[in-house]
């Protein structure tokens, strides 16, 4: 009995040390897959992401390929529906900031441990929460945000003697009276300002829309979809207009009894009119740099903040896009080339590698001083970003400086501020604003219907006001 005894506490003994040493053997590795990424947008060339896509392909095995598709601008959107509604679109795809309210139902979310609502605000813009940040889920994440600035021509300035941008609008209406200039009939023969009209004005309804913001239009929210920027607001023993003051102010550059007359319908487009001289101030976004460059290549013009109509509380107006996860795609047949013994790839899987992908894309990259290790460890399917290979590799940052556009994470705008030209966007986008739209594109329709009317004499600007707000909340079915 006493060898018995010995012999059993020997045994458990051996057990339980070989236990503690892993006896030799290696814990099994987690699961790995074979996960193919399609994304698409209308704007870049894959070869902008060539080393991003390299980059975490060596760091995440379970991706074996990364296809950019570069898609028509003019259809995008109809392409991207078509092939949504099919099942076999892209897992990846860019929206417009506007768009979240009609595409909802075709994303997935980020995984709340891949990327936290938290993270997503101390990363980006808060422009950024307000458009893809629905419940404390996000839909979507940007590379770039862009806003409104005042391109301005130099040669114009300093031969009407103005030696700075105005930062306000007062002092853009007295540089647009003296900037402008007519002939003999009283024709204008070089516009100071290209403002109140709405075919001729490249995004009219968004320097609207800007001016509406900045004079504390109540425009519709998530929350509160229904439309009553009709209203009249009071402030003590006075009443305003926001939305008529907005609506008044911008018309009256292409009011020809007004001393802010310096357009009309009958000129050039406003980004033709710049480029060839003819035009001294227009607002526009930073994409239309290489547009200008590229049609006017002496031209000398530079880029100023917008103006404010406080300087207290400065607000600009957004228009961007960023990267959504696809519901629900079919899943191709794995192919022969698939790496050996990897699983085949499920929706569940697609959706948290393709959210890993976005995430190392966009926020601050994970700095590991034991980075070689993540190369050569498989990443499960859940869990946080994977930690990046390279230390000094930053995708967004790569991105920015392939595309010269101004950043949507707040860490990079402090590095870009000082920029040239591009700074001034970048910068800005601490500021901007935008607001809930059911239909952008009717809604633009809408806005730019009611500049009309008003340029034609053929509504009051209240009656305008209150038509717009009937048809947006008809689109809402408010």
């Amino acid at each position: 009995m006493k060898t018995n005894k010995k012999t059993i506490i020997f045994a458990f003994l051996l057990v339980t040390t070989l236990v503690i040493s892993g006896c030799g053997f290696k814990p099994a590795p987690p699961p790995r897959y074979n996960v193919t990424l399609e994304i698409w947008g209308p704007f870049d060339d894959s070869t902008t992401f060539t080393d991003i896509f390299n980059n975490f392909r060596k760091i995440d095995p379970n991706v074996t390929q990364i296809v950019y598709k570069k898609m028509s601008q003019d259809t995008y959107e109809k392409d991207l529906l078509n092939a949504l509604a099919s099942g076999e679109g892209p897992d990846i795809f860019l929206i417009n900031n506007t768009w979240l309210p009609s595409f909802k139902d075709k994303l997935d979310p980020a995984p709340a441990q891949i990327l936290p609502e938290q993270t997503f605000k101390n990363n980006f813009v808060d422009v950024a929460a307000d458009d893809f940040d629905s419940n404390g889920q996000i839909y979507a994440v940007p590379l770039t945000v862009d806003s409104l600035a005042l391109y301005y021509n130099k040669d114009l300035f300093n031969a009407a003697g103005i030696t700075a941008p105005p930062t306000d609008w007062t002092t853009f209406m007295k540089d647009a009276q003296l900037l402008t200039k007519f002939d003999s009939s009283g024709q204008i023969i070089q516009s100071g300002a290209a403002m109140g009209t709405a075919d001729n004005i490249n995004r009219a309804s968004d320097i609207l829309n800007l001016l509406m913001l900045q004079n504390g239009t109540q425009m519709p929210s998530a929350a509160n979809p229904r439309a009553a920027f009709d209203q009249i607001e009071t402030n003590g023993n006075n009443s305003f207009f926001p939305a008529g003051n907005a609506l008044d102010f911008y018309t009256s550059f292409a009011n020809s009894s007004d001393s802010n007359y310096s357009w009309n319908s009958d000129m050039h487009y406003s980004l033709d009119a710049f480029a060839a001289g003819n035009l001294a101030m227009m607002l526009n976004y930073s994409w239309n740099i290489p547009t200008i460059e590229a049609e006017s290549p002496k031209l000398n013009f530079d880029v100023a903040p917008v103006p404010q109509l406080s300087t207290t509380q400065p607000v600009n107006f957004a228009n961007y896009w960023g990267y959504a996860v696809a519901k629900n795609k079919v899943i191709p047949t794995p192919t022969s080339s698939a790496p050996k013994g990897a699983l085949p790839e499920n929706d569940n899987v697609r959706v948290q590698e393709a959210w890993k992908f976005l995430t190392y894309l966009t926020t601050q990259p994970v700095q590991n001083s034991a980075a070689s290790a993540a190369s050569s460890n498989p990443t499960s399917i859940t869990g946080s970003q994977p930690q990046n290979s390279q230390a000094t590799f930053d995708p967004a940052w790569d991105y920015l400086q392939e595309t010269d556009q101004p950043a949507a994470r707040k860490d990079l705008i402090e590095k870009q501020k000082d920029e040239p030209m591009i700074g001034v966007f970048a910068e800005q986008n601490l500021i901007d604003k935008s607001w809930y739209e059911i239909d952008p594109d009717d809604t633009e329709t809408v806005f730019l219907n009611m500049i009309d009317e008003i340029n034609k004499g053929q509504a009051t600007t209240t009656d305008a006001i209150k038509a717009a707000v009937a048809k947006i909340n008809q689109l809402t079915g408010n």
